[in-house]
């Protein structure tokens, strides 16, 4: 009588398949997080942005030399806050002055815009 071949995988070859799968689902989970992060980051840089820009606008509007000197404001965006410096210094032509503006999501500097500010 002849031995009765049995079909299937053995334990060694299950275990393999499930080794590359789960290699596969890491991978794809660690690239679905850093999409992430990255549009959570470019949120955040795209509101950081609006902050500084109507702080310069600001600036711009007052139709006035900013005074030489540091100032901090808040800012919410889509119920999220951020946190303005604001700082202001002379150049080498006194009718302009240069004017920076940092951006910070709690402690986590974000954005950084700079500008000239003339006389009006």
């Amino acid at each position: 009588m002849k031995p009765i071949a049995q079909a299937g995988f053995t334990l060694l070859e299950v275990l393999v398949a499930l080794a590359i799968v789960a290699i596969a689902l890491t991978a794809g989970t660690r690239a679905t997080m850093a999409l992430t992060e990255h549009a959570r980051r470019q949120s955040d840089v795209l509101l950081a942005h609006l902050c500084a820009e109507n702080e310069l606008v600001k600036m711009r509007l007052a139709n006035q030399m900013p005074g030489v000197g540091d100032s901090s404001d808040d800012c919410e965006q889509a119920g999220q806050v951020f946190n303005v410096h604001i700082s202001v210094r002379p150049t080498p032509n006194p009718s302009f002055q240069r004017v920076d503006a940092q951006v910070f999501r709690g402690n986590e500097p974000v954005l950084r815009l700079s500008t000239i500010v003339g006389r009006y």
